[in-house]
């Protein structure tokens, strides 16, 4: 397979015509298997991409992103703009207008009342929302009329598509989830697990971190659409069983983050049922630094906080040392070929707000000792193991269970090993990692770990609100129920004045720049190890038509387009 070729022309591969659709339902059963399984269908709720992702066939939002990166009118008639009148002049509000005669999936008209209550919902003081950073600067969401919502910002806001836009900020039922605030959010399992939507299916079952099965939303907006009448989306075991799942033995028809090693995709893909899809959006693998303490010997409710700050993994020299022990391209080469390339900034596209990493992409053992030895961090009884201020520097090393992810711990393991840096390793499975469960040790979220590896992105061309991920305020704390997007505890006074700064200017060069230094600001203060800029790869059978490949937005964005492809 020429993943290269398939990787430069994403877009233009995943181009189709229109389906001509017969009528709602004709074309029976499609079958999805994300190999990483959800846990829940309230992406306020969990950070998992999976999450999200499955939600959005359920639960949409006002507008979202194209395949291009383009913002499109979802549930609401247009995209406001300064020019239509929708973004006031002084760029400090904007009104959206709802798409007339919407309902929810049960018959119910869709109002402003309902976006107005998804804002109280998340911002709720005594309650933890995944997705909070959406809302940053908002200070209030009123509704003039049914149909029309504005929002306004406490100052110029250049970027005012953070509420209600992409996958990860949609609108929930207020007369579902009213009695669900604050601290009863999470108790809302009936909510959780079937939220009431305005999208193409309806949940029929859910099963945690197993199967959803999924039916044709009756009030759906277009009335030929969608063309499956059911939907039976699989969660759970791995990439390889997925992928085989799709282009080899057909049982299924679309297999989500297919990460695996090249030759392994191009021998499925020679099984004949199936295609591979990819392209770059800014999906980045890395490691987490903790910047607080996870021993266990601490209370319940003070590890993984700011109470107790790391005992070492703060110290410059220390996480300067373990970025330049790895081989960034000996990870790409084995993990992901020409579907991968070497990461050396947080947000690696758009390139415009790609920052650089001095260094990244050669591996330097010598240099790593040397820093550590300057630093004083030395190894004084022999065993191999650097001390800091009298205490062994060995460290917990979780990520999701994955073939590609254990081989990349084994190799890291080995080089920190190098340099005088024991490395215990874990994997927990992807489902409850990546899952929102507060009552876990398990999720990336709570962090009981010493470093952590994964990989996130965002939705959209502009990262403003996916950099306000590291702001002081957003680190999981047991009063957020571990809800948080800033997962390393990482915390800069800086760092928050120059994101406040990006989110009033409008200036794109400018943008740009303070965006390209907020990146290198975490990379180069410990809250993070940046290691493969990671193509998307999923694949679809042969026979499924409608399939565009989105990597600004959730995957599964139009997949009320989606329909059979008749055989001649």
């Amino acid at each position: 397979m020429k993943l290269k070729s398939l990787l430069m022309g994403a877009v233009a591969a995943t181009a189709f015509a229109p389906a001509a659709f017969a009528e709602r339902g004709a074309d029976g059963e499609v079958r999805i298997i994300y190999w990483q399984a959800p846990s829940i269908l309230n992406p306020f709720l969990s950070g998992g991409t999976k999450d999200v992702e499955s939600a959005s066939m359920i639960i949409e939002p006002l507008a979202r992103y194209n395949e291009r990166g383009e913002l499109v009118p979802w549930l609401a008639t247009e995209i406001p703009t300064v020019a239509n009148g929708g973004v006031s002049e002084d760029l400090t509000s904007i009104t959206w207008n709802i798409t007339p005669g919407l309902t929810w999936s049960d018959g119910t008209p869709f109002t402003s009342a309902d976006v107005a209550f998804t804002h109280e919902y998340c911002t709720h003081p005594e309650g933890g929302c995944a997705q909070v950073t959406k809302f940053n600067g908002v200070t209030s969401v009123e509704t003039p009329d049914d149909l029309t919502v504005v929002v306004t910002f406490e100052g110029p806001t250049p970027n005012p598509y953070g509420p209600f836009v992409g996958g990860e900020s949609p609108i929930l039922q207020k007369a579902q989830f009213e009695g669900c605030l604050g601290a009863a959010a999470s108790t809302c399992t009936e909510q959780n697990f079937n939220p009431i939507g305005t999208g193409p299916f309806v949940v029929d079952e859910f099963k945690p971190n197993d199967v959803i099965t999924m039916s044709a939303n009756p009030n759906y907006r277009d009335p030929n659409k969608p063309a499956f009448a059911s939907v039976t989306f699989k969660g759970g075991g791995d990439a390889r069983a997925a992928g085989q799942a799709v282009m080899e033995t057909g049982e299924f028809d679309y297999a989500w983050n297919l990460q695996l090693a090249p030759d392994v995709i191009a021998q499925m893909e020679a099984g004949g049922k199936g295609t591979a899809i990819a392209g770059f959006g800014p999906l980045l693998e890395r490691i987490m630094i903790n910047q607080t303490n996870p021993s266990p010997d601490l209370p319940e409710g003070e590890r993984s906080t700011a109470t107790h700050p790391h005992p070492f993994l703060t110290e410059p020299a220390v996480f300067k040392a373990m970025s330049m022990a790895i081989d960034r391209p000996l990870l790409v080469e084995i993990g992901y070929g020409q579907a991968g390339k070497v990461g050396c900034s947080w947000v690696p596209a758009p390139e415009a707000f790609a920052s650089t990493f001095e260094g990244c992409e050669t591996q330097d053992l010598d240099g790593a000792n040397a820093l550590l030895d300057e630093a004083g961090f030395v190894d004084t009884d022999g065993d191999g193991i650097r001390e800091a201020n009298g205490v062994p520097m060995s460290i917990l090393y979780q990520t999701s269970t994955n073939a590609v992810r254990q081989d990349f711990q084994a190799l890291i393991k080995e080089w920190w090993g190098q340099i005088g840096i024991e490395t215990e390793l874990r994997n927990v499975d992807a489902s409850v990692f990546f899952g929102g469960d507060a009552g876990s040790p398990d999720t990336f979220q709570k962090f009981y770990a010493d470093v952590q590896m994964y990989a996130n992105t965002f939705n959209g061309t502009d990262p403003q609100t996916y950099l306000g991920n590291a702001l002081c305020a957003n680190a999981p704390r047991p009063d957020t129920q571990w809800q948080g997007e800033n997962i390393s505890r990482f915390c800069m006074e800086e760092f928050d004045a120059l994101h406040a700064e990006l989110t009033q200017t409008a200036d794109m060069a400018e943008r740009q720049r303070i965006g390209r230094e907020l990146s290198a600001m975490v990379t180069d203060n410990g809250g993070m190890i940046p290691l493969v800029h990671r193509g998307r790869l999923s694949a679809h059978s042969n026979s499924l038509g409608g399939v565009v490949l989105n990597v600004w937005d959730s995957e599964l964005w139009n997949v009320a387009d989606w329909h059979r492809i008749k055989s001649n």
